[in-house]
Parts: C-alpha cells; structure tokens; sequence
C-alpha cells in the first residue's frame, strides 16, 4: 500500500495546531465564577439549560467548585428545622412542630413511600412545564403554600415577608384567618400573585359575613373553607407550656381590624385588648354547622370555593353536591385527631369520588418535591406546603421562604425528569405503585 505524498504547507499547519493545542491545555486556565453571567450552556444548545431543577443545582456545583462556596441555607428538610429550631422560641416550636396526642398522625402522614415511583426512559422530557390549572385559574407550578396562622411567632415580618417571597416566584400564597396582618395588607404585597384566604368560620354570622366581603374587595382569588376544626385538637406539646398564642392577642390581625368585630365590642382592641381577645374566643369557629350551612357562604361570595380537611370520599362527594370548587384531602397537618387516616392514604379515594367534577387539593406531610410528585400522581391537582416553608422563614425571613420554595420545586422538576414525565398536568397513576401490588 503506497502512502500519499504530505505537502510542506499541510506539515506546517498541522506542526502549528499541535503546538497551539499543546500550549492550550498545559498553560494554567483562571477557574470562573459561579456568578459569571457568560455561562456557556446559554450558546451551546445545551437543552437542560433553563430547567428549574438543573438550573439550581449547577449554581451549587458551581459555586462549590469555582468560589469554594457551599449553601448557606441547609438542604435537607431536617438540616433546615434544626436551624430553625435554634432560632425559634419554645413556644413557636411547640406551636409549629406538634401534633395531637401521641402525634401518630404527623408522624404517618410524612410516610409516602407505600407508593413508588416507575421511572420511564427516552420520553423526550428536555422541555418540561411545571404549570397546572387550578381553579379555572394557570399557576406556573403545582405548589401552594398552606394557611399558617400566627407567622410572626416564626420572624418578625411574619406573613409579610412569606408573601413577598411568594411574589417574588409567583406561587400562590393561601392566607389563614388567624394571620398577624390583615388580610389586605397580605393582598397589597402579593399584588397579581394567585391569593386564596383560608375561612374559619365565625360563630357570629355577621363576623363571617364580613370577612367574606373583605375578601372579595382585596381581590383574593378563592377562599377556603376549613371543617376540620370544630372545636381544639389535644396538643400536648402546647398543653404542657400551657401556651395559646391567641391569649396575648397573637393571630388577631383579621379580627382587630375587622368593622363587624369590633362594633361588637365594648371598647376597641387597642383600648382593652384583654376584652376583644375573650369575645374572640367566645365566637371563633362553629360547632354546629353542617352542609346545609354552606349555602350561607354561596350565597354570600361569588369567589370559588374550597373545602378542606376532608378524610372521607362521602365527605368529598357532599362537598361537591354543595356546590364546591374543590376539595383539600387534609389532616391539619397531624394537629386535629390523633390516630386518624393519614392524608396521602386518604387522597387517592377521594380523587376517585370527586372524579372531574371539582379539583383536589392536599397537604399534610409534604416535605420533598417527590412528595409533591406522588400526591399529583395520586390524584391531587396542586399541593401545599407547610412546615417546610414555615422553617425557612423563621430561618431568614423572606429568603428562607424562597429558598424553600426553590428547593422544593427543584426536587419536584427532577423527579419529573428523572420519571419521563415533560407536563405536571400529565402526571397520573401510571406514574407510581402500590408497594403491596408489586
């Protein structure tokens, strides 16, 4: 076999591309920074390079890699609650971290591996939308954050910062009744953000009445109706302090402020608080309603309407004849009754009850974005969270929050990913399986 001829002028080029290429890799590159605007996935075609989950862990790589910089914010849900813990007082960790009675719901109700997930390869998931309708209404994620009364227990910004952290990325915030600002302070700061307030309803129906007004002229989105509570769950962790915030007129902002409150009062909060806090306590839920009371709230608001704290299918199915909007498969995250069905064992029957005829909601438990995966997978059309976002903000206030928010929804795009799923909306059964049908 003969070889072919090499001209001088091929030699030399090739001499010179040997040594530019020698001289590349040996000379001592200039590591960049994490926070180098001119990262190169935004013109190499790289196709994971705007995805939610990506994004965020290539920015800890990097930072760890490149500036020497590990998180500051604790990544696991556990690592999190410690450092909360040591930023908290006794009485917000009982308040927050307890259950009732022996707390073998909270503790169930954070078991979701029963269900597995089934990963499925070569679906083409490069492009993967996180967003849901809910209510008629698009989110850009699936995720919601929980009512959770008293947050300035947690900081001192309270639900102030939980809703700027909120409008910040867009995620719905759901206000509760029992909140340290008025509810059309929380509206002003989470401006177009999607905003639900959660309902306790009053015993005194002129209360109840105004707090629906109030928020339809805020401009809330839905309000939720909480029946899980008709009267206190045993607490232990908050009967053996002997602690209930709304005693110091903590969770009062609602009612302080409310004009059918306090025309039933003597004298206003800020000249007798002692007085407003004992008639607080005296109409503060109600008891004796039961589903035919609903009409009262129908017929008072044209907002969508959510029920939560529902356990059972024929509960479900009540709530729709009705005439809700949706339900929310929900345990009062373990503080209500002790021993009780845990939400995600509830969620799956209660998807098939209500079928197409209102959307699911659910919380209780929910502390991973797998979880929030294989709720959807179960049944639910969004999901809220609650201790984990309550953590974060007593760890740095709004950025907590965010972070947590950031996290979460991270894990949840992953494992859409990872499962060969491209579409929140798209996630059903076929995803996961029953442990005890394997």
């Amino acid at each position: 076999m003969q070889i072919p001829a090499v001209s001088g002028i091929a030699l030399a080029f090739t001499a010179m591309w040997v040594e530019l290429s020698f001289s590349f890799v040996n000379e001592p590159q200039e590591k960049p920074s994490a926070t180098d605007t001119t990262d190169s996935t935004e013109s190499s075609g790289d196709v994971h390079a705007e995805q939610f989950g990506v994004k965020r862990i290539r920015e800890a790589y990097r930072r760890g890699m490149y500036d020497g910089e590990t998180p500051d914010f604790p990544t696991t849900y556990e690592e999190l609650r410690e450092a909360a813990f040591e930023r908290m007082s006794a009485d917000a960790k009982a308040y927050v971290h307890g259950g009732a009675g022996t707390e073998e719901t909270f503790e169930r109700n954070k078991d979701f591996s029963r269900w597995r997930i089934i990963p499925r390869m070569l679906r083409g998931v490069a492009d993967r939308d996180l967003s849901v309708n809910v209510l008629g209404a698009e989110h850009d994620y699936p995720l919601m954050i929980t009512p959770l009364g008293v947050q300035t227990l947690l900081h001192e910004e309270g639900e102030t910062a939980t809703a700027r952290a909120c409008e910040d990325m867009n995620v719905p915030f759901v206000l509760s009744s029992l909140s340290s600002t008025p509810l059309e302070e929380v509206a002003e700061t989470l401006g177009d953000t999607p905003k639900w307030f959660q309902f306790y309803w009053s015993s005194d129906r002129d209360v109840a009445a105004s707090f629906l007004d109030r928020v339809e002229d805020a401009d809330y989105d839905a309000v939720v109706i909480t029946v899980d509570a008709p009267t206190l769950g045993w607490r232990e962790r908050l009967l053996e302090r002997g602690y209930y915030p709304f005693l110091e007129g903590e969770g009062m902002a609602n009612y302080f402020s409310d004009p059918a409150f306090r025309a039933s009062l003597d004298a206003p909060p800020e000249e007798d608080k002692q007085a407003a806090v004992d008639h607080f306590l005296e109409v503060f839920g109600d008891a004796s309603l039961t589903w035919d009371d609903l009409e009262f709230v129908f017929d008072r608001t044209d907002l969508p309407v959510v029920i939560k704290g529902v356990l059972h299918p024929e509960d479900a199915k009540k709530a729709v004849e009705a005439g809700a909007d949706g339900v929310q498969v929900s345990t009062h995250g373990g503080r209500q009754v002790d021993g009780s069905i845990s939400a995600v064992e509830a969620l799956p029957a209660i998807a098939d009850a209500v079928g197409d005829e209102a959307d699911v909601l659910f919380d209780s438990g929910v502390r991973r974005g797998e979880h929030v995966f294989k709720a959807m997978a179960l049944g639910a059309d969004a999901v809220m969270l609650g201790r984990p976002f309550a953590y974060g903000l007593a760890h740095s206030g709004e950025d907590g929050v965010r972070n947590v928010l950031e996290n979460t929804l991270s894990q949840f795009d992953l494992t859409m990913g990872l499962a060969g799923t491209d579409e929140a909306s798209a996630i059903d059964r076929e995803a996961i399986r029953d442990e005890r049908t394997l």
